[in-house]
C-alpha cells in the first residue's frame, strides 16, 4: 500500500470517526451501532483502495438469532473488507488496546463490544465470560478472530480455543466467514486495477449437545472447512489473474 493511500485512509477516517462517535454518544450500546459505523469505515476505505467487496451467501449471515461468527484476519484493512456484512446486534472480542484509540476506541466501548488482554489468562476467561453472556442474556452474535492475530499474507494461522468455548458454553451455533486474499490482489494489481475480495459466508455448524471434550474437535473441524473455502476462493483468484496475463 503507497503512502498515498495510507493518507487517504487517514483523511477518510476522520469524518467516518467523527460521526460514529456523535452516533454512539447519542445512543449507547444500541443494537445497530456496530453495523452503521463499520458501514461508515467500509465506505471511505474500500473508495480510497479501489476495492469492491463481493458477498456469497448472503443468506448465512445470522438475523434475529445469535451466532459465534469466526472470519480469517489478514490485516488492518479488515476493517473495510468485513465492514461490509457485519450483522446488526454484533459485537467484536478485541485487543485491549483497541481501547485506548483516540475516539475510535470509546466508538468501540459504546458499541458493546468485548476488550481482551490476551496476555492475562484470568483477565481473557472474564472476557470470555462477557462474550458469552452477549450471546446468551443479550441475543446478540459474537465475532471473534481464532487465529488472535493478522496473517499478514502467511497463510492461516493455528487457531486459539476461545471462540469454539464460547460457542459450546452457550450452545450457540458458529457461523464462518472466508475472505479471499485481497492483500497479494492489492500487491499484484496493475495501476488503476480494481480490486475484489471475496467474503463467503458458509452455512452455520450447530454446537447443541456438544462440551467441552468436543472442542479441539470443532475446532478443527471450522478450520479445515475455512482452509478448504479459502483455497478455493484464492486459486479462483489465482487461475483468474493468470488468464489475464495470458490473453495479455
Amino acid at each position: 500500500m503507497s503512502w498515498l493511500q495510507r493518507i487517504g485512509l487517514f483523511l477518510a477516517a476522520i469524518p467516518a470517526t467523527l460521526a460514529g462517535f456523535i452516533l454512539c454518544v447519542l445512543r449507547p450500546f444500541h443494537r445497530r451501532n456496530n453495523k452503521l459505523c463499520a458501514r461508515l469505515y467500509a465506505r471511505g476505505g474500500l473508495r480510497v483502495l479501489n476495492m469492491r467487496v463481493r458477498v456469497e451467501g448472503w443468506q448465512h449471515l445470522p438475523r434475529d438469532d445469535a451466532h459465534v461468527i469466526i472470519a480469517n484476519h489478514q490485516s488492518n484493512l479488515d476493517l473495510y473488507v468485513y465492514g461490509q456484512v457485519t450483522p446488526e446486534n454484533a459485537v467484536v472480542v478485541g485487543k485491549q488496546s483497541l481501547g485506548w484509540v483516540p475516539l475510535f476506541g470509546q466508538i468501540f466501548w459504546l458499541g458493546g463490544n468485548v476488550l481482551i488482554r490476551r496476555s492475562s489468562r484470568r483477565h481473557a476467561m472474564s472476557a470470555m465470560e462477557a462474550a458469552k453472556g452477549a450471546l446468551s442474556h443479550q441475543k446478540k452474535s459474537v465475532w471473534i478472530m481464532p487465529e488472535g492475530t493478522r496473517s499478514r499474507g502467511r497463510g492461516l494461522l493455528p487457531f486459539k480455543k476461545g471462540a469454539f468455548h464460547t460457542a459450546v458454553a452457550a450452545g450457540k451455533p458458529i457461523t464462518v466467514l472466508c475472505v479471499s486474499d485481497y492483500l497479494r490482489a492489492l500487491n499484484e494489481r496493475r495501476p488503476g486495477e480494481r480490486v475484489t475480495a471475496t467474503v463467503r459466508v458458509l452455512p452455520p455448524i450447530s454446537t447443541e449437545n456438544l462440551s467441552v471434550e468436543d472442542v479441539p474437535a470443532l475446532m478443527t473441524r471450522c478450520r479445515t472447512l475455512m482452509e478448504e473455502h479459502l483455497e478455493s476462493l484464492n486459486g479462483n483468484a489465482r487461475s483468474g489473474q493468470a488468464g489475464r496475463k495470458n490473453a495479455a
